[in-house]
């Protein structure tokens, strides 16, 4: 048997993150400038799956593999999804180029790209409904009480505007829109910020609650203004939702002068995206200034930026 190959895009949430643990909508979309991939191949005669993890240097036999290392979380329940029984000899390669601890994806895109190649080798094409269940699962090890976002985006590969436990729906714009992906290069793993806004909301329901409603009306509104091609008010709905997300407590100060930055030179909007606390800043702009905003980018100390954009 040859190889099977796949991929996954990275991720960002335009709006609505943290709220979404709790019931509120978000919309996300997928960053296909940064991938991960995965790669699967023929492996020695009576050796099971390995695993080669080649962004971090790690090779290891799925069998001594511990129940809560993700990829091999990830085989096994391809394994068990697709009902085989007798462990295969392949050799699973996985490398991704998405920045780890940044709210951009990297653990459900490698999970994803890994069930699908590994789907793949034996035979399947899994749907995307199906990618984002296994991964759903693994995301748990990565975040603890995941919101379902980050593996839906990977799967399905298309903009979506999301709410736990309501029906998936393909997100459409009514214009073109340009972003900068701003990496703070602070690493902040994406469940610490998850545990510590519901540990707060365990203290202060009430506030917390209402913050998550201020998050959900301007998720709503950002729809609207998406669909109606409305930049200037897509941009105004980013910056108040970064606000909102100050209040949480899931900002950092890097976060903030990223946002300032770019506003200072003329974005139209600009907030953190994902968990928070470092990662990246997504930032919405007109291509004819995303020069001159990158460079303010860099200027106020982000590490790398990313050109994305979203098409109707």
């Amino acid at each position: 048997m040859g190889r099977a190959w796949a991929s996954a895009p990275a991720k960002i949430i335009l709006f609505g993150e943290h709220a979404v643990v709790y019931h509120r909508p978000a919309i996300a979309m997928p960053v296909s400038q940064v991938k991960a991939t995965a790669v699967a191949a023929p492996g020695r005669p009576d050796t099971g799956i390995v695993i080669h993890a080649e962004t971090i240097g790690r090779q290891y036999l799925l069998d001594a593999a511990p129940p809560e290392e993700p990829l091999a979380y990830t085989c096994r329940s391809v394994l068990r999804r697709l009902k085989v029984t007798q462990e295969p000899d392949v050799t699973l390669s996985v490398r991704s180029e998405i920045p780890i601890a940044s709210g951009l994806g990297s653990g459900a895109a490698t999970a994803a790209a890994a069930a699908k190649a590994l789907a793949r080798w034996l035979g399947w094409e899994l749907s995307p409904a199906q990618v984002s269940a296994i991964v759903y699962e693994t995301e748990k090890i990565h975040h603890g009480t995941p919101s379902g976002i980050d593996n839906t985006v990977v799967a399905y590969e298309c903009p979506l505007w999301f709410q736990r436990e309501q029906p998936i729906e393909i997100f459409q714009v009514g214009i073109p829109l340009s972003f900068l992906i701003a990496d703070s290069g602070q690493s902040s793993p994406t469940r610490h910020t998850v545990g510590d806004v519901r540990q707060r909301w365990t203290e202060n329901p009430a506030r917390y609650e209402a913050l998550f409603d201020g998050v959900a009306r301007i998720v709503h509104a950002a729809r609207e203004a998406l669909e109606q091609g409305d930049l200037t008010r897509v941009g105004k709905l980013m910056v108040e939702n970064h606000a909102l997300l100050v209040e949480m407590g899931v900002s950092a100060p890097i976060n903030d002068a990223l946002v300032e930055a770019a506003l200072s030179a003329g974005a139209l909007g600009a907030k953190l995206s994902g968990g928070g606390r470092g990662g990246n800043n997504v930032i919405l702009v007109e291509p004819r200034h995303a020069q001159r905003i990158t460079e303010a980018l860099y200027a106020a100390g982000a590490r790398r930026v990313l050109k994305s954009t979203l098409t109707t």
